[in-house]
């Protein structure tokens, strides 16, 4: 019997491949996470996130130049505090000479083309290693939103395109977006953490801004989303939305595809994944016991999430993966 019907037709060359393949990957897909730490000309390896560096503003800076030159359209940006000057209330979040805002200036001086998205919880800057206000144990919601709408402001005066909650306190957004109406700063976007899930893909991130040691054995499952839950997703995402959010994301990413396509076919709003510290770390972990191609599989998973239906992707392996596009 002969075949009328053969799909590898379309797989048999690769010019075929090409022309009718479904999603692209390229460089303005990617927004890079980096770590910044006080001090010059200093790089400090990552130990859990092999090929990470905690970086100085001036090499901040130098990074942000090579980024954009080779295509990548935005940062986000994330401080390492020195415990000494954290405290229960996270206080340093509203200093406009804190790590954050200096880099953020640092950066727009030299690399005025690349956006710059600033985290706007506190866990950063708390004793304690929470994302918000400890009363009688637990994370107070309002008045925590009361100092992120604060931190809010204080962040785009200095210089960022992008505000982004990543805190999961109930109405933040329009809080946000409240006081940056009221301080004029109108253009500002709002890039929403809309359903951040309590994950164990967190660990090494929380070691390399170093809140991990302040957290302890506590976690964030009262105010982060069950990693159980889906539609559960879809009523944050809508109230963020509503709420004035320009863009949401989904955090982790890869373990939560599922809802990633849920969002996108949902709202058809800008949507954005986080392809967090521990997938990047298990990849980088099993490439280097020789167990998996590491540029093959860091790209593959990649256009998962293009696939999956999100337009942006914070990966820590923007600039590399970058490079290879660039060099075909």
């Amino acid at each position: 019997m002969q075949l009328a019907k053969r799909p590898r037709r379309l797989r048999r060359h690769p010019w075929i491949r090409d022309l009718v393949r479904e999603h692209s990957l390229s460089a303005s897909d990617l927004i890079w996470p980096i770590f910044v730490i006080e001090g010059q000309g200093r790089r400090e390896p990552v130990a859990s996130m092999p090929g990470v560096e905690r970086l100085t503003v001036d090499l901040a800076v130098d990074a942000a130049v090579e980024a954009a030159a080779l295509g990548v359209r935005a940062m986000a940006l994330f401080p390492v505090t020195d415990p000494a000057r954290k405290d229960p209330r996270g206080t340093l979040a509203l200093d406009p000479e804190n790590l954050t805002c200096r880099a953020a200036r640092a950066i727009k001086a030299k690399a005025p083309s690349i956006g710059l998205i600033a985290d706007v919880a506190l866990d950063p800057y708390t004793s304690h290693g929470h994302d918000g206000v400890l009363v009688d144990g637990d994370v107070h919601n309002d008045e925590t939103v009361a100092i992120l709408s604060e931190m809010a402001v204080v962040l785009a005066k200095a210089g960022f395109d992008v505000v982004a909650p990543s805190d999961m306190m109930d109405g933040r957004i329009g809080a946000v977006r409240d006081a940056l109406e009221r301080a004029g700063h109108n253009d500002t976007l709002i890039l929403s953490y809309a359903a951040k899930y309590a994950s164990a893909f967190y660990g090494p991130f929380r070691e390399a801004v170093g809140s991990a040691s302040a957290l302890g054995t506590a976690d964030k499952r009262t105010y982060q989303m069950d990693p159980a839950n889906s539609d559960e997703a879809l009523r944050e995402v809508a109230l963020d939305i509503e709420q004035g959010a320009d863009m949401v994301m989904v955090k982790p990413g890869m373990p939560y595809l599922d809802i990633v396509r849920r969002v996108k076919e949902t709202f058809a709003v800008p949507t954005v994944a986080y392809q967090v510290s521990g997938e990047y770390a298990m990849l980088r972990a099993a490439s280097e016991r020789g167990w998996l191609s590491w540029d093959k599989c860091i790209v593959e998973s990649l256009l998962a999430f293009k696939r999956a239906g999100a337009d942006a992707v914070l990966t820590y392996a923007a600039v590399e993966v970058a490079r290879w596009l660039r060099s075909g």
